[in-house]
């Protein structure tokens, strides 16, 4: 239902977790997805934790899904030391490029507890059906 569109993504993904580097708006991190069939949608899973919902954006142009997001740093009071920070902040986002067999006039986004989810109708044209055969006199239908 999906391609990747980068097979070299993963590995910026490791290179940018092991380098401590943040993501930013022109070299974004990848943030790590699910993605799977459920019924007659496609469900595809997103880790957001510490992102507002505000700060998170989704566009499809064609069969092209954007996820973008952007996790900022947490007010701390004043005077605090930090002794470790290991919670990655910046930018986020994932590119993935959709079947056209999904439908992406109907996709539907919630998002609870850091997680993104997003639903995509299987589209009706891909759904199995069955189709009837006529016969040349047209006295006789099958149906098959």
């Amino acid at each position: 239902m999906l391609m990747r569109t980068d097979p070299f993504r993963e590995m910026d993904r490791i290179v940018q977790q092991l380098s401590g580097t943040s993501g930013t708006w022109s070299k974004p991190s990848v943030m790590p997805m699910d993605a799977y069939r459920e019924g007659e949608e496609y469900v595809i899973a997103f880790d957001l934790p510490g992102v507002t919902p505000e700060a998170i954006d989704i566009d499809v142009e064609r069969n092209m899904l954007t996820v973008k997001a952007e996790r900022r740093q947490t007010g701390r009071p004043e005077g605090v030391q930090m002794d470790l920070s290991e919670r990655p902040l910046g930018v986020f986002s994932r590119q993935i490029m959709l079947a056209d067999t999904l439908d992406t006039e109907r996709i539907q986004a919630d998002y609870d507890a850091g997680v993104l989810t997003l639903r995509i109708p299987i589209a009706e044209r891909a759904k199995p059906r069955k189709i009837s055969i006529g016969s040349a006199d047209g006295r006789k239908q099958i149906s098959g």
